[in-house]
C-alpha cells in the first residue's frame, strides 16, 4: 500500500537505502535436499579435507575475531572429536563445498582441541549486525534448527525417543511399532505498520526499554490468511479497523524458529484503544517523528526505532521512502 497523500511529492527518506538487506536472509548455500537422504554422500563429505563444520555451543555459533567478525568454519580433521560424538547437521553446498552445524559442548573438549583455537561461541542475535547478510542467514538455519533438535527428542505421538534423519531435516520414531516421522516447523508471524494518512501507528510492550517504539506484530492462527492476521492483530491491539493490506517483505527470526511476514496496513480510523494486556502505548507518529527515531534506533536514547537488524527497521524505512 502506498501512502494516500502526497506520495509523488515525497521528500527523499534521509540519506538511506531504503532497500538494505534483511537480516537473517540471502543465504549463498544451495540446501541441496535431494542429497539429505544419500549417506554415501553425506559420508563421503565428512571425510573430505574440503567440508566446512560450524560447531554451536548452547545455540551461539563459533566466530573467529581475528581481524573481522567471521563464521568459525573448520574442517573434519579440526573437528575429529566433535565428530565421535555427534550426527551434524545439512546446511547445504557453496561451491561443491558440503557446509554443516554440529553441537559443540568447550567444556567436554581436549584442551588442545584445534576447532577451540581462534574461535569464540558468540550469541547470534547480537554478532549477526556484524556479519555480512548472507552469513548471518547461515547463522540463522544453523540455529533454528539445532533449536528444533533439543526440544524434540522424543517422539509427539508416543513419547519414546526420536532420532536425526536426513541430514537433520527430519527427526524419526526409535520404537518400530510407530514409526512416526517429525519435520522442522516455521511459526508465521505478521508484523505491520498501520497509517492513516501521513501519519503511522506505532506501540510499546512492557518489555521493551523505556522510549523504544516498534511495529505491532503477532503469530498466525490456523486458518487464518495474512491478511486476516494483521487485521485480527491491529483490531486486538488497537481497536482500529483495517480496510488494505499489502505484503511488503518477510525474514527468518531464528528465535527459535519464525517467519515475520512484514505488511503495509491502512485505516480511516485514528481513535486508539489498546489492549493493556499487549501494549503498554501506541500511538500516530508522522513521517519526520519517525524519521528522527529510525535516526535514533541504534543510540538507546529517546523516542526510537528498534535497531536496523529488525524488521519493523525496514518497514519504516521502506514507508518513509514511498515503497
Amino acid at each position: 500500500m502506498q501512502p494516500r497523500r502526497g506520495h509523488a511529492n515525497l521528500r527523499p527518506a534521509m540519506t538511506m537505502d531504503y532497500d538494505d538487506p534483511i537480516t537473517f536472509s540471502g543465504s549463498r548455500l544451495d540446501r541441496v535436499d535431494q542429497k539429505r537422504k544419500d549417506g554415501d554422500w553425506l559420508s563421503d563429505q565428512l571425510m573430505n579435507p574440503s567440508t566446512r563444520l560450524l560447531p554451536m555451543s548452547r545455540l551461539r555459533a563459533l566466530v573467529d575475531l581475528d581481524v573481522e567478525a567471521e563464521i568459525g568454519w573448520r574442517s573434519p580433521i579440526e573437528a575429529l572429536d566433535l565428530l565421535e560424538d555427534n550426527r551434524p547437521l545439512l546446511l547445504g553446498v557453496e561451491d561443491g563445498v558440503a557446509h554443516f552445524a554440529i553441537e559443540a559442548d568447550p567444556r567436554k573438549a581436549p584442551r588442545d582441541a584445534a576447532w577451540l583455537s581462534r574461535g569464540k561461541f558468540i550469541d547470534v542475535r547480537s554478532i549477526a549486525p556484524s556479519l555480512p547478510t548472507g552469513d548471518a542467514a547461515i547463522l540463522a538455519q544453523a540455529r533454528s534448527m539445532i533449536d528444533w533438535h533439543q526440544r524434540h527428542g522424543f517422539c509427539a505421538v508416543c513419547g519414546q525417543p526420536s532420532e536425526m534423519r536426513d541430514a537433520g531435516y527430519m527427526r524419526q520414531c526409535t520404537d518400530e511399532r510407530c514409526n512416526a516421522q517429525h519435520f522442522p516447523r516455521t511459526d508465521p508471524v505478521t508484523i505491520m505498520l498501520v497509517f492513516n494518512g501521513d501519519d503511522c501507528l506505532l506501540g510499546r510492550q512492557p518489555r521493551f526499554p523505556e522510549g523504544s517504539y516498534s511495529a505491532l506484530a503477532g503469530f498466525m492462527e490456523p486458518g487464518e490468511s495474512i491478511e486476516e492476521c494483521v487485521q485480527r492483530e491491529i483490531w486486538e491491539e488497537a481497536g482500529l479497523k483495517v480496510k488494505k493490506v499489502r505484503y511488503v517483505a518477510s525474514q527468518p527470526w531464528p528465535f527459535p524458529s519464525s517467519l515475520m511476514i512484514g505488511c503495509f496496513a491502512e485505516t480511516d480510523d485514528r481513535e486508539i484503544t489498546i489492549d493493556p494486556a499487549e501494549l503498554d502505548d501506541a500511538q500516530w507518529f508522522s513521517r519526520d517523528q519517525v524519521r528522527e527515531m529510525i535516526e535514533r534506533s541504534e543510540s538507546g536514547e529517546g523516542l526510537r526505532m528498534p535497531p536496523s537488524l529488525s524488521l519493523a527497521h525496514q518497514l519504516a524505512r521502506r514507508w518513509l521512502a514511498g515503497i
